[in-house]
């Protein structure tokens, strides 16, 4: 194998985890419902691409994840650009005061929400919220 080749892998191996984890699904208008209505469990990221608090919850989300695949694998992550949709339906329905807001949803249920919390302990109960709704 030649040097070139294998540092290529090498890095294409190393970005594949990080690539992985980024499978959060962008918000659209009716896609909440609909996966609500297929019987998933939603998890709401309201964020902004300039914001702090933003970027660490997504630091801790992500962490999360790597450590346990059960949450990737039951749990449908869907990030709602707060530029794009901090006056959309869905924001109102849900009365989300700010970016930076976690929301998981099953059914009509709203099951729980952390606000600009970035604290490991915080986010990993949320998201054991969920996983324990997708996994009932």
């Amino acid at each position: 194998m030649k040097r070139r080749d294998f540092l290529a892998l090498s890095a294409a191996t190393l970005a594949l985890p990080r690539t992985a984890l980024a499978s959060a699904t962008a918000y659209t208008p009716g896609l909440v419902d609909e996966r609500l209505a297929a019987g998933e469990t939603v998890f709401l990221d309201f964020k902004a691409s300039w914001c702090g608090t933003c970027k660490a919850q997504e630091k801790v989300i992500n962490a999360l994840k790597a450590e346990d695949p059960a949450y990737e694998a039951n749990i449908t992550f869907i990030n709602v650009d707060w530029d794009d949709y901090a006056k959309d339906d869905l924001t109102r329905r849900l009365q989300i005061p700010r970016r930076s807001t976690l929301v998981v949803l099953r059914g009509d249920e709203e099951l729980g929400r952390v606000v600009a919390e970035t604290s490991r302990d915080g986010i990993k109960a949320l998201m054991d919220t969920a996983l324990k709704a997708a996994m009932a």
